[in-house]
């Protein structure tokens, strides 16, 4: 019988493109006898403007420590293949799968749309999160500084912003961010998946190694930046073993705060890991993915509010236990008794120009 699953793209993180949820259309490959294997070329990534009405989105989760967050970019071209932000591609009609990775949309407008949100009347200070669901500093963020405008205006605006991401470009604006971080209007939270390079180029393949991230820790801490580690997704059976030690290098490296998360697979990304499982390790994708039930309740995602970041049963317990114990040992807090300043928050006069106090 042919493996009718193509084979990998080096530099992407699946060579899959399923439909979306919302097709009405399926197309399935059949062996008509004419079958026969050809090279699949890497596709080149596109980028194009998406012009936003509003940046602001605004989330009513009891799971999430905020309530607003801000995506300077859909899709992102670090390739993570678990990643939940995936199914979010369907919504354009383009795939969760190789489209998510290679066609991405950056929002040009986004400083002007921010600083008009946050100039309107009645409007209330309260904690954004930046990049939530793609990572604000992915490749392409080094010519386009989507991000790097949002943290001008939240400057100028004196706006609190909490960040997650992978890049090491984030030091790229360490002088925003000690500006921030002088008045405790931010924090950073690298994510950390794994300390084993195999390992990072086949799950996040575009992303910066584990040593890269590292020195983002130490190089956002020596800038005075509050910065922690998050060490997400773990994964059963694949990386979970690992949290210690990533909990341990970053502390090492600098960070004062951590968090975790359990993988989380929802919608079409299911059917994306598990793929990717049989193809990277195929004697052990049985067991990871009966270990990933484990956590879920029988199935692959549950998205539960209270256990879809921290699954539940014997396993969950274990890991939130391990979690506490490596943070206690290491003299890591939690991200989410860290308060950041939101009495600092001002609308600068139109024109942009501050007064100098007297």
């Amino acid at each position: 019988m042919i493996d009718r699953r193509p084979a990998p793209i080096k530099g992407r993180g699946t060579p899959e493109n399923p439909e979306g949820r919302f097709e009405s259309r399926r197309v399935q490959a059949v062996d008509d006898g004419w079958w026969r294997e050809e090279e699949i070329r890497a596709p080149a990534t596109t980028v194009r403007a998406e012009i936003a009405r509003r940046v602001i989105t605004r989330n009513d989760s009891p799971d999430l420590y905020f309530k607003q967050s801000i995506n300077p970019y859909r899709g992102c071209e670090h390739g993570c293949v678990y990643c939940y932000a995936r199914p979010n591609h369907a919504y354009v009609n383009l795939s969760p799968g190789l489209d998510f990775e290679t066609q991405l949309f950056f929002k040009p407008n986004a400083a002007e749309r921010l600083r008009a949100e946050l100039s309107r009347r009645g409007y209330l200070p309260e904690l954004i999160q930046l990049g939530a669901s793609t990572d604000p500093y992915q490749p392409i963020e080094r010519e386009l500084c989507v991000t790097r405008s949002i943290l001008e205006v939240l400057l100028e605006f004196r706006h609190p912003v909490s960040i997650v991401t992978k890049g090491h470009l984030v030091l790229r604006d360490r002088d925003l961010l000690g500006e921030l971080a002088r008045e405790r209007l931010c924090r950073v939270m690298v994510s950390i998946t794994t300390l084993d390079d195999a390992l990072k180029r086949g799950l996040e393949p575009r992303t910066p190694s584990p040593a890269a991230r590292l020195k983002t820790i130490e190089g956002l801490a020596q800038a005075g930046v509050p910065v922690g580690v998050l060490a997400a997704p773990m994964i059963p059976a694949l990386n979970d073993h690992e949290l210690e030690r990533i909990l341990e290098a970053a502390a090492n490296a600098g960070a004062d705060m951590a968090s975790y998360v359990v993988l989380r697979l929802p919608y079409e990304v299911k059917g994306l890991f598990e793929s990717w499982l049989r193809t990277h390790v195929p004697l052990r994708a049985e067991h990871v993915l009966s270990r990933v039930r484990a956590l879920r309740g029988g199935a692959l995602n549950d998205s539960t509010f209270g256990a879809r970041f921290e699954g539940e049963g014997v396993e969950a317990r274990l890991l939130a236990r391990r979690f506490e114990v490596a943070c206690r040992r290491y003299g890591l807090g939690q991200r989410a008794s860290e308060s950041l300043n939101v009495a600092a928050f001002r609308v600068p006069p139109a024109g942009g120009q501050m007064t100098l106090p007297m």
